[in-house]
């Protein structure tokens, strides 16, 4: 009996986790507070390549001023017309923009709507509305915050207090929180003026430019899921109102409109003449339509599919601001129409994939376009763009690495092509060098071959396949069935396959490459062939694989393939484990190579039936175990899924204590050094959690607020793939592996550094430009280290040792350091909590003098050698050492006596420079003393033509070892350099890479070395004899002005 009961608690257990797992512990009070490692930091790598945005505007009068809105990177901007870009919104929010608008009577004053209205597949949704007012320094949160998806907001033209916003509404469900919205109060309340349904929203919204009273309004009734999109329906409408949106009236039957149903509607209203007004409308008999009687009565003036195609992602119109002709309709390509809309050409901005239009009112010529690759400006009525090279926006979907020093970061770009970036580069900074496209499309999961790097398979929709050879720059065909569905649903396929469909190399066995459509495919002959491997893995619903686009417009490009497999996880601690996680909600296992599957699927009272498995990430240490990130969001179901099991999925636990209840997840990703260290990746940003997913804490830190599609964990790094904001990383996880009771205990801890790469990184004239450029790693090793508090008495220093106990270089918060002398105490910039040091891995440079000026020779001392060295931390007397190795780049053939012969040479040439900088310095003290000296003796001749003489004779050597009429950078090129430039430039030169002393170096060593010691030989004589001979005149007068000591 006994037994019995044990196994009725345990079922019940299995089968109500969810609810006892979410009430266990509603503090969520983290095992280790941030403040232990929060001097951590994300770095943008990059690259700078636009990604989708929706929203654009400039503002009149001001020609450098423009702001964007991204699909998943928050709200951009730039003040010198596109040359960068900068974002406005981190710290505050971020992720989905619908619409940005900048009042006309007050440019400070901008209103922002959160949740892109380009609904395609990628869809992220937003939280409400933003207003600043101060040109986007700092913002406050105004509302509507179940709108989901902002479509446009008009500002009063002369009360920027009265605002309208076209709200779609959640597009996964019905709700109520959409249609048109207004407020007179500037956000403080609003107020719904036109609602048609719970299903249908506000598309767009136009205000006429000469009454503002007068407001056009187009309803769209437009719907998602998971498997089909649809456009349209009978709550697509068009209203007009003259009453400053108090009364509406619905004008969709006037004569000349299309039939319904229709589906989403553009407006614009010509500034030149208010009667005419133009509609794109998404209709079987749709088109674009003019009305020259301000919406009485309409004519369809053109049917262009050019302009009508995929409706669904476009259909935006604008009248021209200065001729009444000329109107522009948004699509793959741009139309303009210069006869009232009857013909169209069509354009191009840089990228395509048009979707908003900003014309100044006062200058036709200028405007901003928003596309599939971010936003362009134009001075030429769009003749010429600026770059969109310049905007760290990318979406990515997943991330791969190779296997090459330093390693490539893999990815595919939403709208664009697939790439693989280095994640630091022996430049200043990450540029558009150091990546390349690669492999697949815009959706793919991308598998570089472990035994040849340059050799990449990628996939992209439809289930198509290639493999790139970068050394030749041919691809070849991979498909696992070359089949094309194009136009089709999923139904027609003979496997079916996702939008990002998986494709990964076995851990195993670098000749196996597995792919995933409804089925797992392995190929052992890079693709020449294909071998099925599995049953059906997916639910195969009929309905969910069916044609997908609405009642008016099929769209069949494979972003709504639906039931397939979506993520292939092999174990790495047991061959033949594989497991498969669908679009549709199930989890499979094989445990034999796939002889035989186990569907594994957690309970759906744990995982909703369609609930999307994401990620599946195989335990480093344990075998049977694996974590999964899964979302519903496409259901409406914001909610997060996170699952552990430890017995092969026959039993499961949802871990997602802490993380926020709408923060849907899509990875997780286990540490490879700390057991039960988890990183989890959400719709809104970062988690961690350090006890196997028993509780979670935010794990944000300096990353904005973006989507995190992926993690990967590679070396001591974590790299995330976000969905607006590119590729960011952490460099060093050394602090989190090593938190502990006695570090949180402590007041105050210095982490083991992890090992450092003795890396060539180029030194810039100024700090890299990240709006431009992605960030590299840090030039040196990186010491992390805590303070549990800081007082402003507090002392703390860091020294870098040798390991006999030798000082490199000491660092001190109260430091003022010599900038002459690079042996001096360092400043160190220290907080309270997680600090980050890094050390430049060089020991000091040589000694400088007031007004030195060296051509081409900038003062870095010679490179630590490989091998270890000491950090000592000390708080206020108490310090704490640790050990850290520097090792050599691994591409470099150098032996360790070459990088000891290269640093004693170094070594020696600096110390040649600081003798003769040190002879200058003697110098021009001596010459102080006699310019004293004959100050106080004028009346004597004698001492004053001793003193002259004296000065002449110091003049010739100080210029023999340094040209003192080298007063500006370039002066040397006019008047030459001395000895101890000479010196220098040796030093710099010799130091260019890892090798080691030329021959010749080492005789011109030898050679200017034997120069300076004339020159300090003929001082030192010189010195000696006029000193002397001074001295004794002025002991006439008891002063002994001169000293030889």
């Amino acid at each position: 009996m006994t037994n019995r009961i044990l196994i009725i608690v345990l079922a019940l257990l299995c089968f109500y986790p969810a609810n006892a797992q979410r009430k266990k512990n509603k503090d969520n009070t983290p095992q280790f507070k941030e403040s232990l490692y929060n001097g951590m930091e994300w770095r943008m790598v990059g690259p700078h390549r636009g990604g989708r945005a929706g929203t654009v505007t400039g503002v009149a009068n001001n020609p450098n001023l423009y702001y964007m809105g991204t699909a998943g990177g928050g709200v951009w901007k730039t003040t010198d017309a596109g040359n960068s870009w900068e974002c406005i919104s981190d710290g505050y929010y971020g992720g989905s923009i619908g619409a940005v608008a900048v009042a006309e009577s007050d440019p400070n004053i901008i209103y922002v709507g959160e949740g892109e209205q380009t609904l395609r597949g990628n869809v992220s949704s937003g939280k409400g509305l933003w207003k600043s007012m101060d040109a986007g320094e700092t913002w406050e949160f105004i509302g509507l915050k179940d709108s989901e998806h902002i479509a446009r907001i008009r500002i009063h033209p002369k009360n920027p207090d009265i605002v309208y916003v076209a709200a779609i509404g959640n597009l996964w469900k019905p709700n109520k929180t959409r249609g048109v919205f207004r407020s007179t109060d500037g956000g403080k309340n609003w107020e719904k003026i036109l609602y048609v349904s719970d299903k249908a929203g506000a598309g767009d919204l136009v205000m006429d430019p000469n009454n503002s009273r007068i407001l056009y309004a187009a309803t769209w009734q437009m719907k998602r899921n998971g498997y089909r999109m649809d456009s349209g329906g009978p709550d697509s409408k068009m209203f007009k109102s003259t009453d400053g949106g108090d009364t509406w009236k619905d004008i969709s039957e006037n004569s000349g409109l299309p039939g319904f149903p229709w589906g989403i509607v553009g407006l614009t209203v010509s500034p030149i003449d208010s009667d005419r007004v133009f509609a794109i409308i998404e209709a079987e008999d749709g088109g674009v339509f003019r009305s020259d009687d301000a919406g009485a009565t309409w004519k369809k003036v053109n049917e262009n599919r050019g302009l009508r195609q995929r409706a669904w992602y476009y259909s935006r119109i604008y009248a021209d601001t200065q001729n009444i002709d000329k109107v522009w309709v948004m699509n793959v390509s741009y139309g303009v129409s210069t006869d009232g809309g009857n013909t169209f050409t069509l354009k191009n901005a840089p990228h395509g994939d048009h979707h908003d239009l900003w014309i100044d009112p006062n200058n036709n010529q200028r405007m901003i376009i928003a596309d599939d690759g971010g936003a362009q400006i134009s001075n030429d009525g769009g003749n010429n763009w600026t770059t969109y090279y310049n905007q760290p926006t990318m979406q990515f979907y997943r991330i791969a690495t190779d296997s090459i020093f330093p390693y490539r970061i893999y990815g595919a770009q939403q709208d664009n092509t697939a790439l693989r970036i280095f994640h630091r580069s022996s430049g200043s900074s990450i540029t558009e060098s150091d990546w390349e496209p690669t492999a697949g499309g815009e959706s793919a999961h991308l598998a570089p071959d472990p035994k040849n790097n340059q050799l990449v398979y990628g996939g992209t929709y439809k289930g198509y396949m290639n493999r790139l050879d970068h050394t030749t720059g041919q691809t070849i065909s991979t498909n696992v069935w070359p089949d094309n569905p194009a136009g089709s649903g999923a139904e027609v396929m003979k496997y079916r396959f996702n939008w990002n469909y998986p494709l990964t190399f076995s851990r195993h066995d670098s000749n196996v490459l597995y792919a995933g459509s409804n089925y797992l495919h392995a190929t052992t002959d890079g693709g020449q062939s294909w071998k099925t491997i599995s049953p059906e893995l997916a639910r195969g619903i009929p309905e969910t694989i069916e044609s997908s686009g609405g009642p008016i417009t099929q769209d069949n490009t494979g972003a709504e393939f639906y039931s397939n497999v979506f993520v292939i996880t092999e174990s790495i601690l047991e061959k033949g484990v594989i497991w498969t996680g669908s679009d549709d909600g199930l989890i499979h296992v094989t445990r034999d190579n796939g002889a035989t599957w186990e569907d594994v699927t957690p309970p759906s009272s744990m995982s909703p039936k369609l609930n999307m498995i994401n990620s599946i990430d195989a335990s480093p240490f344990d075998k049977g175990t694996v974590y999964v990130a899964a979302t519903s969001y496409k259901f409406g179901d914001y909610t997060p899924y996170l699952y552990k099991t430890e017995d092969y999925g026959k039993t499961w636990k949802l871990i997602t204590d802490g993380i926020k209840e709408n923060y849907y997840t899509r990875v997780v990703r286990s540490d490879k050094v700390r057991k039960g260290l988890l990183y989890a990746g959400t719709e809104w940003g970062m988690y961690i959690s350090f006890d196997d997913g028993d509780n979670w804490t935010p794990f944000q830190l300096n990353l904005p607020i973006t989507a995190i599609r992926d993690l990967h964990v590679r070396d001591n790094d974590l790299i995330a793939a976000t969905h607006g904001r590119s590729f960011w990383m952490i460099d060093d996880l050394s602090p989190l592996h090593q938190l502990s009771e006695e570090v949180a205990n402590s007041e105050f801890y210095l982490y083991k550094p992890d090992m450092a790469y003795r890396m060539h990184q180029d030194r810039s004239w100024q700090e890299p430009n990240t709006k431009l450029v992605g960030e590299n790693h840090p030039d040196g090793a990186i010491i992390n280290f805590y303070l549990k508090s800081l007082k402003e008495t507090d002392t703390v220093s860091m020294e870098i040792l040798e390991t006999d106990g030798g000082v490199i270089q000491s660092f001190s918060n109260h430091a003022q350091p010599d900038k002459l002398d690079p042996t001096s105490i360092q400043k160190l910039e220290v907080a309270e909590g997680g600090n980050r040091f890094i050390w430049n891995m060089r020991y000091p440079g040589y000694q400088e003098f007031k007004g030195m000026v060296f051509y081409s020779s900038p003062n870095m001392g010679p490179k630590a050698v490989p091998g270890n060295y000491k950090a000592r931390l000390t708080v206020n007397g108490n310090f704490v050492e640790q050990t850290f190795t520097i090792v050599k780049d691994p591409r470099i053939p150098l032996s360790q006596k070459d990088f000891q012969d290269q640093f004693d040479f170094v070594m020696k040439v600096r110390d040649q420079v600081s003798r003769a900088n040190n002879a200058i310095i003697n110098i021009r003290n001596i010459k102080k003393d006699l310019t004293y000296l004959r100050e106080k003796t004028k009346g004597n001749a004698e001492i004053q033509k001793m003193a002259k003489d004296f000065e002449t004779e110091l003049s010739v050597i100080e210029n023999n070892i340094h040209m003192t009429k080298n007063q500006s950078r370039q002066d040397p090129l006019n008047y030459g350099i001395r000895i101890n430039n000479r010196l220098a430039f040796l030093m710099v030169d010799s130091q260019r890479g890892d090798q080691k002393p030329t021959k010749q170096a080492q005789e011109f060593f030898v050679e200017v070395t034997k120069e300076l010691n004339k020159e300090i030989n003929d001082l030192n004589a010189l010195v000696e004899k006029q000193a002397t001979l001074i001295n004794q005149k002025v002991d006439q007068n008891q002063i002994k002005m001169i000293s030889t000591e």
